[in-house]
């Protein structure tokens, strides 16, 4: 008891009450006191609540975002262990292989026997002894020349009797050809990223081969070429086809998994015509779609290849096929002097072969379309770029009796008007200033009769020649494409047109 409790009582009345509830609410306040000071003393003893569900949830969540404590103290307490940081994936850098080479190319060419004397002056044109390699594979054996080192090895192919062929419109030679690039594979030929595939009258031009060739990756499965000029024909085989005459190319591996089933797959298509849609069928089952390169050319046409070689699309030009069946490429020579004269521009820039530039004479009212190496086209009054990209119709289907307009692109007629009637500047000669650093080519105008025309403009019969200047551009593919641009040089009056052709300026349009 307090020392409180112990005073005398006092007087009875109200006052009477006093000391008791004094006593009564001292004892209260102690013991309240008492109780408090305990719970502070004792706090860490005492259980802690739990939480809710999503108490839980949240509380995680919000450890997983937010970042943790690190003790900083400078005392020699123990910090707190954290986990390691997570370091990131980083993929090693790998040495690119670099371009394809010659040396990666092994070339599969079919020939027949029969035409062997002929069709080899074609391959002569492109091989290139100790360079290239390949194998050309015949039916029977020929007479071969010990002058003749500049060929590819011969080989037969093997025995084909064992498969069935049915087509009653084709040959069975089909099945002999459609093997050429299992049976080249079979001959273990080492370093070898791509196969390509042609005939005997099949012209490469090996630098644009190659220049194709290396956008793509060779350790994957890749079937390249294109397809017919003809529409109908590309119907009757198919548009997802590699036209085998205007070549295609296999990558490696894919090449080794065609071997595996290609006996199998020419069993399973008896009835399929040639070997091209015979390949085609075994690249369908194996699941590898046709990757189209326009600059392959099986030109299922006849009569003159002038209009598809002077607007030529934005893409290498890669091979030329039936030569035997068109016109020479220039007038006045043999299919065969022909090739090796724009061989000529070839050596000089190879990567702009054919190439068309497009430009305008403002003063004269002239059209100008140049296809560099080849032809320079003049044709009087004004015609959009739009319609001079457009071959001309100088060749004739090849189903004769078909829609003069039925091929897989737009064309447009020679000319609309007599007036128009283009006058042709062949290419004559072709050097390279090394001086100026620029390659000079003189192209001659090709005599033929016009019609009459009452148009006031300035006949072009009246320029005798035309000097294209250029600078060698073997870079330019690893660019985006684009048509080189053409520009009218100022010279004299009577003297012969310049003009020069190459990379577009900024801002620089073919302006009507």
């Amino acid at each position: 008891m307090s020392a409180s409790c112990q005073r005398p009582s006092p007087p009875m009345g109200l006052s009477s009450f006093r000391n008791p509830v004094t006593c009564l609410f001292i004892t209260m306040l102690t013991v309240y006191v008492l109780y408090s000071s305990k719970l502070i003393l004792r706090k860490d003893e005492y259980p802690k609540c739990s939480l809710q569900t999503s108490d839980v949830s949240a509380k995680e969540n919000l450890q997983t975002v937010l970042p943790q404590p690190v003790n900083n103290s400078s005392d020699g307490s123990k910090k707190q262990e954290q986990p390691p940081p997570v370091q990131p994936v980083i993929t090693p850098y790998t040495t690119p292989e670099g371009d394809t080479e010659i040396k990666h190319v092994v070339f599969g060419i079919a020939a027949s026997s029969n035409l062997w004397e002929k069709r080899k002056e074609y391959i002569k044109l492109w091989w290139r002894p100790k360079e290239t390699r390949g194998v050309v594979w015949l039916d029977n054996n020929v007479n071969a020349s010990k002058d003749e080192g500049n060929l590819p090895e011969i080989r037969i192919s093997g025995d084909t009797s064992k498969f069935q062929y049915t087509n009653r419109q084709g040959k069975r030679s089909a099945l002999r050809i459609s093997r050429v690039v299992s049976e080249t594979l079979r001959l273990g030929v080492k370093d070898v990223r791509w196969f390509v595939m042609g005939d005997d009258d099949t012209v490469f031009i090996i630098e644009n081969v190659l220049r194709v060739l290396s956008k793509y990756d060779h350790k994957q499965f890749y079937y390249i070429g294109s397809s017919s000029e003809s529409h109908i024909q590309n119907i009757f085989f198919s548009y997802g086809m590699a036209y085998g005459g205007g070549g295609f190319a296999i990558s490696y591996p894919l090449a080794k998994e065609l071997e595996k089933i290609q006996d199998g797959c020419i069993q399973r298509y008896p009835s399929l015509y040639g070997s091209d849609d015979r390949i085609q069928a075994c690249m369908a089952e194996l699941g590898v779609p046709l990757t189209k390169e326009i600059g392959f050319h099986q030109y299922d046409v006849y009569g003159n290849l002038l209009g598809l070689l002077g607007a030529h699309p934005v893409a290498p030009l890669v091979s030329l096929h039936h030569l035997d069946v068109v016109d020479p490429i220039f007038p006045g020579k043999t299919r065969v002097q022909g090739l090796k004269h724009l061989f000529e521009s070839v050596k000089q820039d190879s990567a702009s072969i054919i190439q068309q530039s497009i430009c305008y004479d403002k003063q004269r009212y002239w059209s100008i379309s140049v296809s560099w190496g080849f032809v320079v086209q003049i044709i009087r009054g004004i015609i959009s770029p739009r319609e001079l990209e457009m071959p001309t119709r100088t060749f004739l289907n090849w189903y004769r009796r078909a829609d003069y307009t039925a091929y897989a692109f737009n064309t447009r007629p020679v000319s609309r008007h007599p007036c128009q009637k283009p006058f042709l500047y062949y290419m004559n000669t072709t050097k390279y200033d090394e001086k100026r650093r620029q390659i000079i080519g003189v192209y001659n105008r090709h005599k033929e009769s016009y019609p009459y025309c009452r148009w006031k403009s300035e006949p072009p019969e009246k320029l005798d020649s035309i000097v294209v200047l250029k600078r060698p551009d073997s870079s330019r593919w690893k660019r985006s494409p684009r048509r080189d641009c053409c520009r009218i040089l100022p010279s004299k009056k009577n003297s012969p047109m310049y003009l020069w052709v190459g990379n577009c300026r900024a801002g620089e349009i073919n302006e009507l």
